[in-house]
């Protein structure tokens, strides 16, 4: 995780680097029980010693897939620095105290969309999803706290393995997996792939 620390600073531009647009930009991969693969893209909110943290709906496909097939990856594609980093592991929720700090410090907006959205259900038309929104609105008026809906929340990657890739000349990159040793341990064994 400190590799990744100083990578992403160096992609979301600190400490004068690069400054990407989104640099906490990452595709998400899942799959369902039968092995059906799914991806799309999320913003990563926050990473520590046990791992990735995203917020989702968890009715949501991606919420679905991965409380029926707990594994996930997820690939930040820094492409103006040359770089990707792939992380595979594991996916569990996150406690509901983390998800409800989470949740106060998002803008308004985005607390009541929380709850106006069903997310990954067909819906009728784009007017019913903003009188949806609307209600919501009125229910919870500025000034009054939105409560953290109950099928919202936080979900962790905890690696497995992750490797750093840095593009180079003559496609003779550099790809470095960190693999953990055994499971549930903090050692990692680093490996040099083949580009």
């Amino acid at each position: 995780m400190e590799q990744f620390a100083r990578w992403f600073a160096e992609a979301a531009g600190e400490h004068g680097a690069a400054g990407l647009p989104e640099a906490n930009a990452a595709v998400f991969a899942t799959a369902s029980a039968a092995g059906q693969p799914s991806a799309r893209t999320v913003l990563l909110k926050g990473f520590d010693h046990r791992g990735l943290v995203i917020y989702t709906n968890y009715t949501s496909r991606k919420g679905r897939e991965s409380a029926e097939n707990p594994f996930g990856s997820l690939v930040f594609p820094w492409y103006a620095l040359q770089r990707q980093v792939v992380v595979i592991g594991a996916v569990e929720r996150v406690s509901r105290a983390e998800t409800e700090r989470y949740f106060t410090s998002r803008p308004r907006g985005s607390q009541l969309g929380a709850w106006a959205s069903h997310q990954s259900e067909i819906i009728e038309s784009r007017e019913s999803l903003d009188a949806r929104a609307a209600r919501l609105a009125e229910r919870w008026p500025p000034g009054t706290p939105v409560p953290t809906p109950p099928f919202w929340g936080g979900l962790r990657l905890v690696p497995r393995t992750v490797e750093f890739w840095q593009g180079r000349t003559d496609r003779l990159h550099d790809r470095l997996r960190y693999r953990r040793a055994a499971e549930g341990t903090d050692l990692w064994v680093v490996e040099r792939l083949s580009p």
